[in-house]
């Protein structure tokens, strides 16, 4: 939120349901009329604005916080100052958080008021809170409001800054002031709970001054607050609801999304119709990006070209509605195409698959396969990364081994440190005289073997494809935990002697000693006394690693080449796509040399009258310099 009048839009739009709210009704008044619930007051900067947790957010709030960077309840201390005699220009400068904007208007600025951080669950869990009962509907929410709660605290501890002396100075701002609405569905009008938290680029000092918050800094952080509030939610419901996820590939060659067992990509499709529009543009968008620069996009392209889709399918405003008919219009719809049974038994069929998931997983993490698996995806994926990158990425492996299950607190951040401990290697040189950089703004790189790149086959007719950079890296992380498992899972007795050609394959991996003592927040044998030997008990880890881990890694559907290779239906799809290649470039060299021809032969009767009449000009070279053309 830069521009002043920028707080209009979200007073008329985002607090009104991303609707239209209509001219000369107050936003009270409106969202009471249309069944909508008021802004939350969040954060724990309220205390200093004389607010608290939970309270509503007013249309003159908004107006003098994110509109003119002033106090929320500036107007009553503008009043008493004036009734003690202050100047009215006085008044209205003490009630200023910080810097006024007319300062930073007059150095030609554009001062920064607000950032937006939007949070939302996963489709499946979308589903099961629209089409679920009250009881579902109650823990989903819930479950949402903590999972927001907990990543503003995090952003609150481990990120928020303030800055000020054009940035030199800096210190830790841990209280934030964030307006926070809630909506329920899309602008088609189809389920989507999600949460708009505006966040105030102003954070109190402990001497009760305001200033701005590094707002670079919290960009940096959104993916990682993005992995933990997923991670939070996620293992809530399914731990409230005795449910689990399962991986659900959305785009061939991305990271899968982890979605809840039990809930059919039909009821995904379903919800999701801005996604189908989505990708009916984007087809036609790569067609065009192909014929323009003769190649397919690149992975920074396609990312392009889907935002690019994105905004060109998006639809207008629509009037909002209360929740309680949207849930009716939402069953409604579901029943007309779904039939009663399969949306009565959703919530049975979640948790049958659920029991049948959480039956073969447990609660244990193998911490040292988890860092190096961590540290290949993200050198391999990005080369040069901070320990914000590494922390997102061991927030999404907790979801993908866990797969719903309950976590030990802070095990994220322990895997994170632990991978940049033992794999990273730091690339940032503190230098005399300037200001030792944070921990979290070091840069490290890895020394891992770079995987080399492949082709895939396409589906359902479409073209072959390169090889993603998430795919090459998990090609890198299998290969390196294999490794560490043929290591571990060694006899004995080859430790004590001189290392085998079975052993060297794990050479290049430094050792682990997590597996010959438990981990800190490991849980490999819960209730067992007796501890097991280094080489069964890596055993026991290897088989629950393999049997949480998605299957389409085991598989190596999408991740090793070789077996991709060797795959008889991929062997197929290369030999069709190989004839046809082969005969088109026939086909073209068959035109290519007819075309030849019929130009030759069009050009040689010209070529012989030219050649006739040139022969006699002709100079030769005992000619005299007065012998030319006549």
């Amino acid at each position: 939120m830069q521009r002043r009048n920028a707080w209009r839009y979200y007073v008329r739009g985002v607090a009104f349901g991303d609707g239209c709210r209509p001219v000369g009704q107050s936003l009270k008044d409106a969202q009471e009329q249309a069944g909508l619930p008021p802004g939350r007051w969040l954060g724990r900067g309220l205390p200093a604005l004389g607010l608290a947790a939970g309270q509503t957010v007013t249309e003159r709030q908004m107006e003098l916080l994110f509109g003119e960077v002033r106090h929320p309840d500036a107007d009553r201390m503008e009043r008493e100052l004036l009734d003690d005699g202050a100047d009215p220009e006085a008044a209205r400068l003490a009630t200023v958080l910080g810097q006024p904007i007319e300062e930073i208007e007059a150095r030609k600025q554009t001062p920064l008021l607000a950032l937006d951080f939007v949070f939302r669950p996963q489709a499946s869990l979308v589903v099961l809170w629209a089409l679920g009962d009250e009881r579902t509907r109650r823990v989903i929410e819930r479950a949402h409001e903590r999972a927001v709660a907990a990543t503003l605290e995090w952003l609150e501890d481990e990120v928020a800054e303030i800055r000020w002396a054009s940035g030199r100075e800096r210190a830790k701002a841990p209280a934030l002031v964030v307006a926070a609405f809630r909506h329920f569905d899309n602008r088609n009008g189809f389920p989507l709970l999600h949460e708009h938290c505006l966040i105030a680029n102003r954070a109190q000092r402990p001497d009760g001054s305001w200033y701005a918050l590094d707002t670079v800094r919290l960009y940096q952080h959104v993916v990682a607050a993005g992995t933990l509030y997923t991670l939070q939610m996620t293992t809530e419901v399914c731990e409230e609801l005795r449910l689990a996820t399962v991986p659900r590939e959305v785009t061939p060659g991305l990271r899968p999304v982890m979605e809840i067992a039990g809930v059919g990509q039909e009821l995904i499709d379903w919800s999701a119709t801005r996604r189908r529009r989505i990708e009916d543009v984007l087809e036609g968008i790569t067609d065009d990006y192909i014929q323009k620069h003769g190649r397919l996009p690149s992975e920074r392209a396609r990312h392009g070209l889907a935002w690019w889709a994105a905004q060109e399918t998006r639809p207008e405003k629509k009037t909002p509605r209360p929740l309680d008919q949207m849930l009716a219009w939402w069953r409604v719809s579901a029943l007309l195409k779904f039939g009663q049974r399969m949306v009565d038994e959703l919530l049975q069929r979640c948790q049958a698959a659920g029991a049948a998931i959480r039956a073969r997983v447990g609660p244990r993490v193998d911490t040292a396969l988890a860092a190096v698996d961590v540290a290949a995806v993200v050198y391999t994926v990005r080369n040069v990364f901070a320990r914000r990158h590494v922390l997102a990425e061991a927030r999404r492996h907790l979801l993908e081994t866990l797969r719903g299950r309950a976590l030990p607190p802070r095990i994220d951040s322990y895997i994170a440190d632990r991978a940049l401990e033992r794999y990273g290697r730091q690339l940032t040189v503190p230098q005399k005289g300037r200001r030792a950089p944070a921990p979290d703004q070091l840069t490290y790189t890895a020394d891992f073997a770079w995987p080399t790149r492949w082709w895939i086959a396409g589906n359902d007719g479409e073209p072959p494809r390169e090889s993603s950079r998430y795919e090459r890296a998990r090609v890198a992380s299998l290969t390196l935990q294999n490794a560490i498992r043929a290591a571990l899972t060694a006899p004995p007795a080859v430790r004590d002697e001189a290392p085998t050609a079975s052993a060297a394959t794990a050479s290049a991996v430094p050792p682990d000693h997590d597996h010959d003592q438990a981990a800190p927040h490991g849980v490999d044998h819960p209730g067992r006394d007796a501890a097991l030997t280094p080489g069964p008990r890596a055993a026991a880890i290897h088989v629950h690693q393999q049997a949480a881990m998605p299957q389409e890694y085991l598989e190596g559907r999408t991740t090793d080449p070789a077996t991709w290779m060797t795959s008889p239906q991929n062997l197929a799809r290369i030999a069709a796509l190989t004839h046809a290649a082969e005969a088109r470039g026939r086909t073209v060299e068959e035109q290519a040399d007819q075309t030849k021809q019929a130009t030759q032969a069009k050009q040689a009767p010209a070529a012989d009258a030219g050649g006739q009449q040139q022969r006699h000009p002709t100079a030769q070279p005992d000619q005299g310099r007065g012998a030319g053309p006549r």
